[in-house]
């Protein structure tokens, strides 16, 4: 079975690429998949050179300037990307045999949201207040999205893979979080929805009536904001539509041509570069990323709520992950048997497990998983990620991939 261990750079430099590889080749995977563009967090590491990493927003390697020059949005450079550190681990891998890939995050950038808020998601109220989120819909999001898709492709990886290449949520707008009102899901959807001007015209366009839908969505959140009580229930267009009304529902599944025709344009680019896009949806983090418990809608019938219609992108995207953050080896088999549906059977699938907390608290289960991942029709299985988790649960790959 095809696999990928997902690692940071830092990783490779506390440790060392070669020490790395020979560990990851060890635990059985075959390729890594490694952080070409980053954002903005701390994290704990266990294992690391720092036991607390900071992270910045930013690519590991100097941009290039054919594809940059004249563009309005341009990656903010990581501290020691002179130093080339994608380059030396694609001739590690290349020795070794293995596959590299290159992670990379493209619409979730806080550093050049702040500094460009115009090209952030505009609420229903017209606030600016998710500066992490560049919106699909506009023109120089779009143009750094398929620059940077090029770039990393051109550092030699066997595919691109696409984080944030679509909408986003309202709490992961930012870094520090606060929110003291009993908002309900639908409610934090609707507060989340985008209305700058290139998502209304967008909308527009396909007959929908955006103006009504954005004043909904503010009566409906201000009320909230207001005292009025909140919806109760998950997010699914019957809900939305007696919530809501049609013309929300009718907008917020519009958004999807902003998102299929931009990864297309980005699949198209990287080919063009030599190699492919693997596209990841974020719905199953967002559904399971705290606890392993995500709730009972499944991530492809509910990839809807970032712009993401899989059925259309099956046609687009030779390559796609589903963040397989369940405790539950049979929910893991349902999300795969799902994204196989609706993607089509002629595509590539990966599953990506996190074999430590919160998902897995043994060998076995994460056996477990792997196998039902397999089952439902994944070609791979990927592990998230070796510099967030302590080595006994990176231990627990060998016997799942066995």
């Amino acid at each position: 079975m095809d696999s990928a261990l997902y690692v940071f750079v830092e990783d490779l430099r506390g440790e060392g690429v070669d020490k790395l590889l020979d560990r990851a080749s060890a635990y059985g995977v075959r390729g890594v998949s490694v952080a070409a563009s980053c954002h903005q967090a701390r994290d704990v590491t266990p294992h690391g050179a720092t036991r607390l990493t900071l992270r910045r927003d930013g690519v590991h390697f100097l941009p290039p300037e054919d594809l940059f020059d004249g563009l309005r949005l341009v990656p903010p450079v990581q501290p020691g990307a002179g130093e080339r550190p994608l380059a030396e681990l694609r001739r590690a891998c290349t020795e070794r045999g293995l596959r590299m890939h290159g992670w990379t995050v493209f619409l979730h950038n806080t550093t050049l949201g702040l500094a460009n808020l115009d090209v952030t998601v505009q609420n229903c109220f017209g606030d600016r207040g998710s500066p992490a989120d560049l919106c699909p819909s506009h023109p120089d999001a779009r143009a750094y999205a398929v620059a940077l898709a090029r770039a990393v492709a051109r550092e030699g990886v066997d595919s691109v893979v696409a984080e944030s290449l679509h909408f986003g949520a309202l709490g992961h707008g930012y870094h520090h979080e606060r929110c003291h009102v009993a908002l309900g899901p639908m409610d934090v959807f609707l507060f989340g929805l985008c209305f700058c001007h290139h998502c209304m015209a967008r909308a527009a366009d396909l007959g929908v009536n955006a103006d009504v839908a954005r004043e909904e969505c503010a009566r409906i959140v201000a009320g909230v904001l207001d005292g009025d009580p909140p919806a109760q229930g998950e997010v699914t267009r019957a809900a939305l539509t007696a919530y809501a009304g049609p013309e929300v529902v009718a907008y917020a599944r519009a958004r999807s041509e902003s998102v299929t025709s931009l990864v297309g344009e980005v699949s198209g680019a990287v080919a063009a570069e030599g190699s492919k896009l693997t596209f990841v949806d974020a719905t199953g983090a967002y559904k399971g990323n705290s606890d392993g418990r995500p709730s009972a809608g499944l991530a492809a019938h509910d990839a809807w709520q970032f712009g993401v219609d899989l059925v259309a992108l099956g046609d687009l995207v030779p390559s796609f992950a589903v963040l397989a953050y369940a405790r539950d080896p049979l929910r893991v088999s349902d999300d795969v048997a799902a994204y196989k549906r609706s993607i089509g059977k002629n595509r590539e699938l990966r599953a990506v497990l996190r074999p430590g907390a919160p998902d897995t608290d043994s060998e076995e289960r994460l056996v477990a998983k792997v196998r039902a991942a397999r089952t439902a029709g994944a070609q791979a299985a990927d592990f998230f990620a070796y510099g967030l988790v302590p080595f006994d649960a990176l231990n627990r790959i060998p016997a799942a991939l066995a």
